[in-house]
């Protein structure tokens, strides 16, 4: 089975989700195509009426904020970064994301006592 489909992964994927929008906008500022065509590589691939509720979210949580920047190619774009409150809550989320590797690497390796 495709670990994409199964149902039982949404809520895994939702939050991964997030934390690699974060990731994402924290490398760079950022248009949302950019984020579209980022993760359209990766099985976390989305569509716009995913990802633009997901950075109001972020933006009411002040995680993200963003602004205008005239384009050579049309009407003005909205550039994404971290605010300092998103760059703190990215370095939480990357240690936890280490801590639960280990826990799931440990726990592939440590036998079960009877």
């Amino acid at each position: 089975m495709n670990a994409t489909a199964a149902p039982n992964f949404a809520p895994i994927r939702k939050g991964l989700l997030e934390f690699l929008v974060l990731k994402i906008v924290g490398r760079q500022d950022v248009y949302v195509p950019d984020i579209l065509r980022t993760l359209s590589a990766t099985e976390f691939a989305t569509q716009e009426g995913t990802l633009y509720p997901l950075l109001s979210k972020l933006r009411r949580d002040e995680l993200v904020h963003y602004e205008w920047r005239e384009s050579d190619t049309g009407p003005p774009r909205k550039y994404y970064r971290l605010t300092e409150a998103g760059r703190s809550y990215l370095a939480l989320l990357n240690s936890y994301w280490s801590q639960i590797n280990r826990t799931i690497d440990d726990l592939g390796r440590t036998p079960c006592s009877e």
